[in-house]
């Protein structure tokens, strides 16, 4: 327990916020596995400031298991913490620190299990991988997964680790962001009716969004085992114009959609493709086009593969559940097709927030998990 929580305090040391270089905290993380014998693969990311890592402990056949975990974490401008965030600080048995929950709690644990599965004789291999960028969309991961499936590293079962309070999920919405472009035409506001004001061409875009939204709502498709049990859209940013007395003809909407497993969001790409004809067409001109900026699927993993049966049983759960956040599962599952649980320490609803913390308790639960897991997967 000792040394999970040393990991956990280095880890939280580094501030890797999303969307900032990453090399600190990629180098310590490969020179802690290196140091206990880990065979290491630095993985170029997509953009040139970050990158992932792979490693593998145990023996170079098939099989095994692949524990995985995001190093970085939401920024914390403009949130009130009581103490640095980048300091882990204890009290009353919580640890708190940005990341201690999402996702660096678990990541400390594979450093752990890595630690010890080093010293045994393993006849399958552990493997750990640690991406960027998840909190952006699952962007970094996409890097190791070509590198992974260019190496032809098949493994038996993964687990990412994401905090679900070590319950085993199976499930979870896919997602696209994408951007509503309205270009219209400039004009002196003294006689608008020169101009295209783009911003009202956007404005239509969001009622149509509210449409499309309620079509999700009252569709055929539904999966009750969600929160939410149908698929969303919303809007989450708007900008445009540059002075109010000019007719704005640049304003862009930034929206996503959460999508239930098995849909892949083509069939409302193309409705909001006509939406935008319908607006255009009243608007008398104009051009409002669409951007999609990432997408991951979904996850729906069938509940009786051996990686869920065997977390089930070691983290002392009756059921499988279904999770209302995405992560990166569905893209192991799709990339690898390799068989998926979500189960890891700490609570999603400690998430994102100021004074971010996770439990003593929850870490020593995921230690004995993690060693267990290995002991029936590895050996």
């Amino acid at each position: 327990m000792t040394l999970t929580v040393d990991n956990l305090r280095e880890l939280v040391s580094f501030p890797s916020v999303c969307g900032e270089p990453n090399g600190d905290i990629i180098s310590w993380i490969e020179q802690f596995l290196s140091n206990i014998g880990a065979r290491t693969l630095r993985v170029a990311g997509d953009r040139p400031d970050a990158s992932g890592l792979f490693a593998t402990i145990g023996p170079d056949v098939e099989g095994g298991l692949l524990l995985s975990a995001h190093s970085d974490v939401v920024p914390v401008a403009g949130q009130n913490w009581s103490s640095d965030p980048f300091v882990l600080r204890e009290s009353a048995g919580k640890l708190f620190g940005r990341g201690s929950a999402d996702m660096k709690g678990f990541l400390a644990c594979m450093l752990t299990i890595a630690t010890k599965a080093a010293r045994q004789n393993l006849k399958r291999p552990l493997h750990l991988a640690v991406s960027y960028d998840e909190e952006l969309g699952c962007l970094g991961v996409h890097s190791l997964l070509r590198a992974l499936d260019a190496a032809n590293v098949r493994v038996g079962g993964c687990i990412i680790g994401e905090p679900t309070e070590m319950q085993v999920g199976v499930a979870h919405k896919g997602k696209i962001a994408f951007r509503i472009i309205c270009r219209g035409e400039a004009a002196h506001s003294s006689n608008p009716f020169k101009g295209r004001n783009a911003i009202e061409m956007a404005a239509g875009m969001v009622e149509e969004l509210r449409g499309l939204q309620d079509h999700m709502r009252t569709g055929m498709d539904q999966d009750t085992r969600f929160a939410v049990p149908f698929s969303t859209v919303q809007a989450g940013l708007i900008a445009g114009g540059c002075a109010l007395n000019i007719v704005p003809e640049l304003c862009t909407v930034t929206a996503e959609m959460r999508l239930i497993p098995g849909q892949d969001g083509k069939a409302y790409l193309e409705w909001l493709g006509e939406a935008a004809r319908r607006v255009t067409t009243a608007m008398g001109g104009g051009e409002i086009t669409l951007e999609v900026l990432n997408a991951y699927p979904g996850l729906d993993s069938p509940a009786d593969t051996a990686i869920c049966s065997l977390a089930l049983h070691e983290a002392g759960q009756n059921s499988i559940c279904a999770l209302d956040y995405g992560t990166e599962a569905g893209l192991f599952r799709e990339k690898l097709g390799v068989p998926c649980v979500v189960c890891g320490p700490g609570s999603i609803s400690q998430a994102h927030k100021p004074d971010e913390y996770i439990t003593r308790s929850e870490l020593d639960r995921c230690d004995l998990f993690l060693e267990k897991m290995v002991q029936k997967f590895c050996n």
